[in-house]
């Protein structure tokens, strides 16, 4: 499955996943605004198979079909 990585340059670790390059329309608006200005990073294809750094690549799937879009969030900091 193809998808389309956007990072929002508003927030440091914060990802947009869409199924087609520059197509927000399944993306709810309260979501686009929280992300602000974003930036293309890169296409993927994605597979059960593909190892990712930070995400299950079977959940964003997932997610892509069911929603249109998968938000990647920045890591949880543990607290002390």
């Amino acid at each position: 499955m193809q998808c389309f990585i956007y990072k929002s340059l508003k927030k440091d670790y914060l990802y947009l996943y869409i199924v087609n390059k520059d197509d927000f329309s399944k993306v709810p608006e309260a979501l686009l605004n929280s992300f602000g200005k974003m930036e293309f990073v890169i296409d993927i294809e994605l597979s059960q198979e593909r190892k990712l750094a930070r995400e299950d690549a079977g959940k964003i799937m997932d997610s892509l079909k069911a929603q249109g879009f998968f938000v990647q969030l920045p890591p949880q900091r543990e607290t002390a």
